[in-house]
């Protein structure tokens, strides 16, 4: 049994999903998992879709070093307007989601009623090639590959507000007035 960094309080309700040493940017796996963190899973499909058929960037927050700004990141409100749309990433995301779906109607679970409860991103162990340079020099070429693992909730039934207009707000003033007490009085 594959052990997760988290454990669901109710494990009836939620379902998993995960990754190890998957051969796409750990950097891209990150921003989306931290974009999507939260996210109903069919709004998160559409998203995903999206940036599939560049119609929207994923927003880069952390590792923006060399990130080109995009209009498309306007949407987010990203700082500095920085945003990609990594493919490769998305898609091996995508089928995470999608696996998790599943692994929830088979517990019998709403799928429309999901939501990402927990998505984290890990660096696995690099994949070591090497390059040749000039001079005869051999320099290291590897890639940085990820562990992502996904847990979705099942949505609590929201509780209605109560009317509390029946009882009578005590100022600062009034609660000090009352807290006074006057003295030589028997």
């Amino acid at each position: 049994m594959v052990r997760y960094s988290v454990e669901p309080e109710v494990p009836e309700k939620t379902s998993k999903s995960r990754g190890s040493h998957l051969r796409v940017h750990f950097k891209h796996c990150r921003e989306l998992a931290h974009h999507t963190r939260g996210m109903n899973t069919i709004k998160a499909l559409k998203f995903l879709d999206e940036v599939l058929a560049f119609k929207t960037t994923v927003p880069f927050v952390r590792y923006t070093g060399s990130v080109g700004r995009k209009a498309q990141a306007k949407q987010t409100k990203t700082p500095g307007s920085k945003g990609r749309w990594p493919v490769k990433a998305t898609a091996v995301y995508k089928d995470l989601l999608l696996n998790a779906v599943a692994n929830a109607e088979t517990k019998g679970l709403d799928p429309e009623c999901l939501f990402i409860s927990h998505a984290q991103c890990n660096r696995a162990p690099p994949g070591r090639r090497r390059t040749y340079r000039a001079h005869g020099r051999i320099g290291k070429y590897a890639s940085e590959p990820a562990h992502v693992e996904l847990i979705l909730t099942e949505k609590k039934d929201a509780v209605e507000k109560e009317d509390d207009d029946t009882r009578m707000k005590i100022t600062k003033k009034m609660a000090a007035r009352s807290r006074f007490i006057k003295v030589g009085e028997s």
